[in-house]
């Protein structure tokens, strides 16, 4: 990672894998992993954009975005391979890359969990663990997954056709 994490962000990153395990097990213990469960949770979130907090649909997948831009960023600076092509083919180091995308989007995967956890309990009057991290991931990881090598190519265009010569991070010119 170009950036050390922060002992904050890892915490945050470590109970995201914790709580998104945990809340997958009960769901699976709940309801089972039947047709009739699929076809509940594809319905379900046919629903949520046309519902109460549709705002998130719109909120979380931006502070994805930002998050993006800035690991892309640095990407570029740093010469660095697509994030999801390295993630996809194994060539950086898939468990580090997949690890700072986690730390990066920690923070909006609670958020995420934690609104969909509310609009559960006020609109759908019930409680679905799997959906809650389906949702998170929908909105908040995918996003950040597939924005981050874009951004990262095109900072990287950009630097080349305005003349930024600036150096990647620490290195001396």
């Amino acid at each position: 990672m170009a950036d050390a994490a922060t002992p904050t962000q890892v915490f945050l990153a470590r109970l995201v894998v914790i709580v998104a395990a945990l809340l997958l097990g009960l769901g699976l213990y709940w309801y089972g992993g039947s047709a009739e469960v699929h076809r509940r949770i594809w319905s379900d979130m046919a629903a949520r954009p046309g519902g109460p907090m549709t705002f998130r649909f719109v909120l979380q997948p931006c502070m994805a975005a930002l998050a993006a831009y800035r690991d892309g960023s640095r990407d570029a600076r740093l010469g660095r391979s697509p994030y999801l092509w390295s993630v996809i083919t194994g060539s950086d180091g898939t468990a580090g890359r997949l690890w700072e995308g986690l730390v990066a989007t920690a923070r909006i995967l609670l958020l995420g969990l934690v609104m969909d956890g509310i609009y559960q309990t006020t609109v759908l009057g019930t409680f679905y663990p799997g959906e809650m991290v389906l949702i998170a991931v929908l909105l908040a990881f995918l996003p950040y997954v597939l924005l981050r090598g874009p951004i990262a190519r095109l900072v990287s265009w950009w630097n080349a056709r305005h003349g930024d010569s600036s150096p990647p991070t620490g290195s001396k010119r």
